[in-house]
């Protein structure tokens, strides 16, 4: 169940998704929170500006930036909050990285209906709660949640 405190993190990663597409990338971002519920990280999509990197996706930075800031301990407390549910590379990079909970906004299969086939998008429609339930620890998954809200962020992004 979404807590006052989700849904207040929640809203701020879909913040961070329209700084990020105001900023020219693709319109994703992310919140983490510590163990206490602090927003410790905050992290738009960095695919397209300025790296030009396909795998700087919000999730992924942000994961990383996570694991070297943080001792493993800690992160297994901490949340990460995103604007939409993370692919399975993000998923990837928040299960090495040790973050114990995700709470997505729009679900994979949503963004797929409105990205469509776009090219700067091309979405893999693989839940994550699937990629992260084959690993060895347990990673709790909430969403989709707040998803009229989350949609609004990519409102005549992909045409």
């Amino acid at each position: 169940m979404l807590s006052n405190a989700d849904a207040k993190h929640l809203r701020s990663a879909f913040e961070v998704a329209l700084r990020s597409r105001e900023e020219g990338n693709l319109p994703f971002g992310c919140v983490i929170a510590d163990g206490s519920g602090n927003a410790v990280i905050e992290q738009g999509n960095k695919a397209l500006v300025p790296l030009r990197d396909p795998t700087a996706h919000a999730e992924t930075v942000a994961a990383g930036l996570a694991a070297r800031r943080y001792e493993p301990d800690e992160l297994s407390g901490f949340t990460l909050y995103s604007s939409a549910e993370p692919c399975a590379m993000c998923a990837g990079a928040i299960y090495w990285s040790g973050i114990g909970r995700v709470v997505f906004g729009l679900s994979e299969g949503d963004l797929l209906a409105i990205t469509g086939s776009h090219p700067d998008n091309p979405t893999m429609h693989l839940p994550c709660g699937e990629v992260l339930a084959r690993g060895q620890r347990d990673v709790e998954v909430l969403g989709p949640e707040l998803a009229d809200e989350a949609r609004r962020v990519f409102d005549g992004y992909f045409g």
